[in-house]
């Protein structure tokens, strides 16, 4: 009996492994979390600005030009036109900040204990970016509240598919942004390789303008482009709902015909997954 006893208890110590494992690397992952969500709650100056730049550009910039830019031109009013790319430019910022504290904690060396934490190198990477997706989302649902603003109805269903698809391009561009960070060891590079990379696609997605003002060579590039696709999920998000607003006519078009809309969300979550992949690749190798 003496013999047996030790063989059975070394069975749920043995079983119990990957139960112990899963809620550590899940424990982790939650810390990482609520660390973006505290510094979003503790530096309400930071995201006022973030806010703040989107806002000017629908605002002022949408009232200005809209009143000079005919309605027929574009199928909708110009700041409805403008507010799918207001959206995803709220996005954009938690997600470069994403990239940005990835080099900024290893020239700190707090990556380096973050490394040292027995949980596996893609959970840390994927708190990382689950936690500047979740801000990216928060801050476009606070833009989400100028939709009457813009002539858009509180649509509930609408705003349920608005925010769907921006949290869909939050998951993009966050990837990008990190596959970009994961292999830099200066802020200030970094910096510069956004500039030359971001603020680009940003004005290749249409938008600001119609892609067919672009020229040939220019809408080849706009239709590689993954922020495109973002704009016109949420247009067409926006006509699905309310028909004549959405500015539809000027999306993608592959072969004179636009694309499914599944289709749409779905190469662009394959895009952040393929992103996010290889940025794990280059996360796991040895600082």
């Amino acid at each position: 009996m003496t013999r047996t006893l030790p063989h059975r208890l070394s069975l749920p110590l043995g079983g119990g492994r990957r139960p112990v494992r899963l809620r550590r690397e899940l424990r982790a992952f939650h810390a990482l979390v609520q660390r973006d969500l505290l510094r979003l709650a503790g530096q309400p100056l930071q995201t006022l600005l973030m806010l703040l730049n989107p806002m000017l550009y629908l605002l002022l910039l949408g009232g200005g030009i809209g009143a000079l830019i005919p309605r027929s031109q574009l199928g909708a009013g110009y700041q409805t036109y403008l507010f799918p790319g207001m959206l995803i430019m709220t996005a954009q910022a938690p997600a470069i900040m994403v990239g940005l504290r990835l080099i900024t904690d290893r020239e700190s060396g707090y990556l380096r204990e973050l490394l040292m934490a027995p949980v596996r190198r893609a959970t840390l990477l994927m708190g990382n970016c689950a936690g500047g997706i979740l801000v990216a989302t928060i801050q476009g649902t606070v833009l989400l509240s100028l939709a009457g603003v813009v002539g858009l109805p509180y649509d509930v269903l609408l705003l349920t598919l608005l925010l769907a698809a921006m949290a869909l391009a939050s998951f993009t561009i966050t990837a990008l942004a990190v596959a970009l960070a994961v292999g830099l060891r200066r802020a200030e590079t970094f910096h510069m390789l956004i500039g030359l990379v971001i603020t680009p696609l940003l004005f290749l997605s249409g938008s600001f303008f119609p892609l067919r003002a672009l020229p040939g060579w220019a809408r080849l590039l706009a239709d590689v482009n993954p922020l495109t696709y973002a704009v016109d999920l949420l247009r067409r998000c926006i006509a699905l709902r309310v028909p004549g607003r959405g500015a539809t006519a000027d999306g993608i078009e592959w072969a004179g015909r636009h694309p499914a809309l599944p289709l749409e969300a779905g190469l662009l979550l394959a895009g952040g997954v393929l992103a996010l992949l290889w940025a794990s690749h280059r996360f796991n190798r040895p600082e």
